[in-house]
């Protein structure tokens, strides 16, 4: 680290920054974003939406009794700080890596860490558990739900807002902190109802009547009453305004007290404002309005470019020119390959221009899933819905229904969170849905809360459902059009990244479902490779001489093709990115149960456990998924079998 940090260095946890005279929590505040900024360039990670909670968390921490008292941060992308001041500091070098610091909350990682997430808008539920629990247990302890204006669009936040409301015996603070942004900027009525004009510009006269007049009202605390006074007699003023009527009760109609708006980076005001809302009894809501990206240009003025970064950006000077050149990122390499998010997003394009009927919908992730060129060229058939993964499924189901072709584009991790509407909404009354599930199996630093370990176990379950898992680009594309075409529910999963860099036909060309080919020819075993796992697997088959079949689909199983191979070879292995529970390997097993035509059988699949963050390929090494560490595990097993 070059950013110097005395006062920050002075702080290894809550209690040494409650020590702290209030008037050196500005300098500390500094010196938190200076360090921040310096170590996530260093590791990479979330950024933007960090920089603009330093503040608020130094707030928090030095009103609140820690790590007594319950802080629940949603999602997490704003948990550096948090946990920079709570004794990670020296392993922030570690974040994301594997056996270093998680890049969200993990109760396992520190006490201040109340509720571990990775997933949107569970903040409020966990916290008012927490809060009714220390109702229940005659704790005075206090929680506290952090949740952005992004997280509030999810159905789940305002479940527990509808549940908490109605429990005026327990002490909860709810703080929604308004950056007017998720990842990509928010849809949808809510973050245009919390923005109205006429609220910003009477939040902004209280502001500057209150900054303005501060240290004169410090000193004369007769004339700070009646200042005060006035500013009440100013709100009350204010919320005649329809505007602000409305903002008042959207929350108070849920049973809150509400308070705010104010601003998240005026710590004097934020500390007193928390005061006096830890005072108060029964559901409060505060509404506090920060930048993402606050104290770096770049992030202020592109925080969708900087929500999450490498590690390439360089230091920005604090006096730097906001208007100056904002190309100061390292020149990185061209990639070579384009990735499967690449590949999807130049098929929806294609395939809409083909099919007038296509509409494709995706829940709040448009850049990470490969929709901005798609959301440009056919704005009119496209859906961000919002943090609503399960209003997203029944969006699709409903358009279905009325003869349009939807394509829901999500990350296998998210679509855990539409499980019922799949079943009950899709595959019950059988939907031409497709589903591009992306980040299928070990994703790398994000870790176990996106892994997309589990989406074969639980689509396979599921009538009516067709699963295809492309072995590289080309078969992406193939199988996209091919599940595209059909008049039932689909499923495309893919993994993140690049594949192999196979040339990619710019046709819309299909192939036969539940059919299966033969990519190596060999001896005594077959590897039966699902998706991701058909490239280690024609590794390992050169060092063994193994047959490889790449399966195409998960279901229908090529049936005639697996018993095939259990009638020509000794062993079978079968190799897929995903939880060995319930999985592909679990298919190709009934099949040759039912049949009885089992054979010695090697399930090559992540383990019944949770996975690790750290970089993707150390993990499927780990896991016994990488091409080397694929050949050992099955070399051993066959040498096993003939003892």
């Amino acid at each position: 680290m070059t950013t110097a940090t005395p006062l920050l260095d002075t702080v290894n946890l809550p209690e040494d920054l409650r020590r702290l005279p209030a008037d050196r929590l500005p300098q500390l505040a500094a010196e938190l974003r200076g360090f921040l900024l310096e170590s996530v360039q260093q590791t990479g990670g979330h950024f933007a939406s960090n920089l603009g909670a330093v503040e608020l968390t130094v707030a928090l921490h030095y009103v609140y009794d820690t790590p007594r008292d319950h802080l629940v941060w949603d999602v997490g992308h704003q948990s550096y700080p948090h946990k920079i001041l709570t004794g990670r500091k020296n392993r922030m070098h570690t974040m994301r890596q594997f056996g270093g610091l998680a890049g969200f909350p993990k109760r396992s990682e520190s006490e201040y860490d109340d509720f571990g997430v990775g997933h949107s808008s569970t903040s409020i539920g966990a916290a008012l558990g927490m809060a009714v629990a220390d109702r229940l247990s005659g704790s005075s302890a206090r929680s506290v739900a952090i949740i952005g204006d992004g997280a509030m669009t999810a159905g789940q936040a305002f479940e527990a807002l509808n549940c908490a409301g109605d429990m005026a015996d327990t002490d909860l603070l709810v703080i929604l902190n308004d950056n007017e942004m998720s990842i990509s900027p928010n849809v949808g009525a809510l973050p245009k109802y919390l923005a109205r004009n006429v609220m910003r510009d009477m939040r902004g006269v209280l502001h500057n009547i209150k900054n303005q007049s501060a240290f004169v009202l410090d000193k004369l605390p007769a004339v700070k009453e009646i200042a005060q006074k006035a500013e009440e007699t100013i709100k009350a003023y204010a919320s005649e305004s329809e505007h602000i009527k409305q903002s008042l009760s959207l929350f108070e109609n849920f049973g809150f007290q509400y308070t705010g708006a104010i601003d998240g980076h005026n710590l004097p005001l934020l500390i007193d404002t928390l005061r006096e809302l830890r005072r108060r009894k029964g559901p409060q809501l505060l509404h506090i309005i920060t930048k993402k990206g606050q104290g770096y240009k770049l992030a202020e003025n592109d925080p969708v470019k900087y929500h999450a970064i490498g590690k390439t950006v360089h230091k920005q000077p604090e006096n730097a020119d906001s208007n100056a050149d904002t190309d100061t990122q390292a020149p990185k390499k061209q990639p070579e390959k384009p990735s499967y998010t690449q590949i999807f997003g130049r098929w929806l394009c294609d395939q809409a221009e083909a099919d007038s009927r296509l509409a494709a919908i995706t829940p709040a992730m448009r850049e990470g899933s490969g929709l901005v060129e798609f959301a440009q060229r056919f704005p009119e058939r496209y859906f961000d819905v919002g943090i609503a993964e399960q209003h997203a499924v029944t969006f699709a189901a409903g358009l279905a229904c009325a003869g349009v072709k939807p394509v829901v584009a999500i990350y296998s991790t998210f679509l855990q969170r539409g499980y019922d509407q799949l079943v009950h909404d899709v595959a019950l009354q059988n939907l031409p849905v497709l589903f591009a599930i992306d980040r299928a199996g070990i994703v790398g630093a994000d870790g176990p809360t996106h892994a997309g370990a589990y989406d074969l176990s639980f689509l396979r379950c599921i009538p009516n459902m067709v699963i295809a898992a492309p072995s590289d680009e080309n078969e992406c594309r193939l199988l996209l059009s091919t599940c595209y075409a059909l008049e039932q529910p689909a499923a495309v999963r893919y993994p993140r990244g690049s594949g192999c860099g196979a040339a990619v036909n710019d046709t819309l060309d299909t192939v036969p479902v539940g059919k299966g080919i033969i990519r190596r020819q060999g001896k005594s075993t077959a590897i039966l490779a699902f998706g991701s796992m058909v490239a280690p697997a024609l590794k390992a088959a050169e060092a063994l001489d193994a047959t490889v079949a790449d399966m195409r689909f998960v279901k229908p199983l090529d049936e005639e093709l697996v018993l095939q191979l259990a009638a020509d070879h000794d062993y079978i292995v079968c190799a897929e990115e995903n939880a060995e529970a319930g999985g592909a390997g679990s298919a190709v097993l009934e099949l040759l149960a039912r049949q009885g035509s089992l054979k010695p059988t090697l399930l090559a699949a992540i383990p019944d456990t949770v996975t690790d963050h750290g970089d993707a390929a150390l993990l499927l090494d780990k896991l016994g998924l990488s091409a080397a560490a694929l050949t050992e595990r099955i070399r051993k097993w066959l040498d096993a079998q003939a003892a």
